[in-house]
């Protein structure tokens, strides 16, 4: 056999995004190289690794083990390069987090200097929803994961770093029709536009209405915070979205805040982790880093 560490990595990649075209955009490559490089990998192997049924791709029992393989290999690939940077007083190393999708417009203000200070760290970033991330956590799959939600087990430890707000927002023109419509209506003409389940904004909206004691028999549910945004601008409902992800929208006029008893609610951003979990000596670097630089990074990017 003569296979590559490239093509180890990029094996790797398609198992766990279970996509060539997600692979090909985590990777920075075109999907005929990812293609490519992953056929030529199989042709070392007289059993299958990965079988593509109707444009789905589906690990074998067998690519699984492979897949298994080639993360402790690429693992002591990257524990070598550590050591031999770290005789040079140099941090290199993997730091591997999960967030919730609204995390996208939060983490990358926690990571720019970082990444500059130790341009040997590499970043994996898996954008999901909360039942996920603490799922990762369980299973040893990250070093922390971002929130913005409460915790209710003992098994995490976590950093506050950020204040989180959710407002209800609507079309500007549909909510000038009625400004002042009863939440009852809900029930008849207004859909709420909810996230999947599982989310943790979908936890807060649903939250929020039981308080309320709105029961919304009409709602659309959308897999993301942007597909939410989008459709609210769009006219088709309304929905409790963070601020931090519509700024643009508000200041653009495409969205309007909807002024309702109980809202804005707050919660805390929250970087997090498995407190059995022993950290690497780049994610304690990086807890560190959060630590002492959170509020510099507060006033500079969100005040």
């Amino acid at each position: 056999m003569n296979y590559t560490l490239n093509q180890l990595q990029i094996y790797l990649k398609v198992v766990q995004t279970m996509s060539i075209t997600k692979a090909a955009e985590e990777l920075n490559l075109t999907q005929p190289a990812v293609s490519i490089q992953i056929k030529n990998f199989q042709a070392q192997f007289e059993i299958p690794l990965i079988e593509i049924i109707g444009k789905k791709i589906y690990v074998t029992e067998f690519g699984l083990e492979i897949a298994k393989s080639a993360e402790g290999i690429i693992d002591q690939v990257y524990a070598i390069n550590y050591k031999t940077m770290a005789f040079k007083d140099q941090l290199l190393g993997r730091l591997k987090i999960s967030i919730v999708s609204t995390g996208k417009y939060v983490m990358p203000y926690f990571l720019t200097d970082f990444l500059k200070t130790n341009p040997g760290v590499e970043i994996s970033i898996d954008v999901t929803n909360r039942e996920k991330v603490f799922q990762s956590l369980e299973n040893n799959e990250v070093d922390f994961s971002l929130i913005s939600t409460d915790i209710n087990s003992p098994s995490f430890e976590y950093i506050d770093i950020l204040e989180n707000e959710l407002y209800l927002v609507g079309n500007p023109q549909t909510a000038k029709l009625n400004p002042n419509f009863a939440f009852k209506e809900f029930n008849q003409e207004l859909p709420l536009i909810f996230r999947e389940n599982g989310s943790g904004t979908r936890k807060v909206m649903e939250n929020y209405l039981k308080k309320q004691g709105i029961h919304a028999l009409k709602k659309l549910e959308l897999m993301s915070n942007e597909a939410v945004k989008q459709a609210v601008m769009a006219g088709l409902g309304y929905s409790i979205m963070p601020m931090i992800g519509i700024k643009n929208e508000l200041k653009n006029g495409q969205l309007s805040i909807i002024k309702r008893s109980g809202l804005p609610i707050s919660t805390t951003w929250k970087l997090i982790w498995h407190k059995e979990k022993s950290p690497s000596p780049v994610a304690k670097a990086f807890m560190n880093y959060v630590i002492e630089n959170k509020e510099q990074i507060k006033q500079k990017h969100f005040e």
